[in-house]
């Protein structure tokens, strides 16, 4: 953690809808008029697509599993390595994973790939990371401390899986039966790397469908936010002014003494009256120690 150099995590796996919280996050920044570096955490991949696609044949012949979820598919060491470099001096190295022809056009590149590594701009306030891994730690590595402030957006599984399914089956052209054999396929990394993070975050945004997914590989469509409620835990965070939020957020309720609850419709109002204070506070601190620094080079 640095109050000079500090860095936001959003953190939840493929189809948790980290990048609508993106959004409410950019939305942030633009209001405080705040310099953020974003980072995706798919630059993180090891593999181009075209090597995933070999690692997971050879894997399946030795029968053993490879996914984007787990530390053989991903370089923990870089992105530690990023954090503790941009926590440090406020720079580093970063790239991009070019998911689709129009990421891909610009760069003359194919989908799939990477772009060249470049360092971060100077004069950035903050460096926000979006990602599966923003709070992963492993026997070799630790992410997660490098983090001032860690959100996790979980989706109950149910849910997760609708969101994966659909969103690759019409967005990334893959079938229905090679998305949910993925998911199979991931299932021990998702265990191991991705489901431990929600027990570090400082706030999770969880959503809850109210309409039936018990069978999430039939699912004909996602359920829309008017159709879940939003389940908001927080941990180590002081001042939680509940009763403000109770009163902004109509229909709103504590569920307990730590948890609350908002309708899905309202879960980009509750973000930004929960999140805009706490990254007041990152950046006040940040202006504090700018001034310390400031006052200790004219001695």
């Amino acid at each position: 953690m640095s109050a000079r150099n500090p860095i936001i995590a959003v953190t939840g796996s493929s189809g948790a809808g980290t990048s609508t919280t993106t959004e409410s996050f950019e939305h942030i920044f633009r209001s405080l008029d705040i310099n953020a570096i974003k980072v995706e955490g798919d630059s993180f991949h090891r593999f181009s697509r075209q090597e995933m696609d070999l690692a997971k044949r050879k894997a399946q012949e030795e029968r053993r599993n490879i996914s984007y979820f787990g530390d053989k598919a991903n370089d923990f060491d870089g992105l530690e390595r990023l954090f503790q470099d941009y926590s440090e001096t406020g720079q580093g190295k970063m790239r991009k994973y070019l998911h689709t022809f129009d990421d891909a056009v610009p760069y003359n590149q194919m989908p799939g790939t990477f772009t060249p590594w470049e360092e971060l701009g100077q004069g950035t306030d903050l460096l926000f990371y979006e990602g599966l891994h923003g709070g992963v730690i492993t026997e070799t590595n630790n992410v997660c401390k490098h983090v001032d402030l860690l959100i996790g957006m979980v989706p109950i599984v149910n849910l997760e899986w609708i969101q994966k399914i659909i969103r690759d089956t019409n967005s990334r052209g893959h079938s229905r039966e090679a998305v949910t054999a993925s998911i199979v396929r991931s299932m021990e990394d998702y265990i191991s790397f991705i489901t431990p993070q929600f027990s570090r975050t400082h706030i999770n945004f969880q959503r809850v469908p109210t309409v039936d997914t018990s069978n999430p590989f039939s699912a004909k469509a996602i359920p829309t936010l008017d159709e879940s409620f939003v389940v908001i835990r927080f941990r180590e965070v002081s001042n939680v002014d509940f009763q403000y939020y109770l009163s902004m957020i109509n229909g709103s309720f504590m569920s307990r003494m730590s948890t609350l609850v908002v309708p899905g419709g309202k879960m980009g109002l509750a973000m930004e009256l929960i999140l805009t204070p706490l990254i007041v506070d990152i950046m006040k601190k940040k202006s504090d120690s700018d001034k310390q620094l400031d006052w200790m080079s004219d001695l």
